[in-house]
């Protein structure tokens, strides 16, 4: 294990740990986002270029900050006044530790056979995924930013919906809680344009 790869796993590791027990929802999609970036980074240093920058572009760039968002927008960044204790905690460390001590055990009992002959795996770098995509896979890519739009649209016309239901509702209510006018009920309005 090279020192470099120490460091990253320590910061991804604390980095999920942080976001699974902060109190605070925005403090914990920040920790998701440099788990996040430590995952790149990991992938990184695999030569793995286009994962990363597609780690990167996608769960940082676009993940985490929609989490932020829809934290801040729904005004759920207010930590809880009271932890709540629940056995569903003990029975996730339970099942973490089953499935932690399943795969030591396939590991351990799993055998490589090792080759004489070492055989390289195919190098495709980002530029040439770049030219795949925009030469022979440019169509499903196309489809896939079209399907992804309107979806996006459709997400957008909802909330809107919603949005003017809720106005709606809210008006509804505080018009019933205002206090009738008297003198409006006893003189109706007249219109000037009928009476000479």
């Amino acid at each position: 294990m090279t020192p470099p790869f120490a460091v990253i796993a320590v910061l991804t590791i604390a980095a999920a740990v942080a976001a699974m027990t902060l109190r605070n929802l925005v403090h914990s999609a920040l920790a998701i986002a440099v788990a996040f970036i430590g995952l790149a980074a990991t992938y990184l240093q695999l030569n793995a270029q286009f994962v990363g920058l597609t780690q990167i572009l996608v769960y940082v760039g676009a993940v985490a900050i929609l989490i932020v968002f829809a934290i801040l927008l729904t005004r759920g960044g207010e930590a809880p006044e009271k932890s709540v204790f629940s056995l569903s905690w003990i029975w996730g460390v339970l099942v973490t530790l089953a499935v932690f001590a399943t795969l030591v055990w396939a590991i351990k009992h799993s055998f490589v056979v090792e080759r004489e002959t070492s055989v390289t795996a195919p190098e495709a770098n980002v530029q040439q995924i770049g030219q795949a995509l925009m030469t022979r896979f440019v169509l499903p890519l196309e489809v896939i930013g079209l399907l992804l739009t309107a979806a996006l649209v459709g997400a957008v016309i909802i909330a809107m919906k919603e949005e003017s239901v809720k106005a709606k509702i809210e008006d509804g209510r505080s018009k019933m809680d205002e206090p009738a006018n008297p003198s409006s009920i006893l003189h109706p309005p007249s219109s000037r344009g009928g009476q000479r």
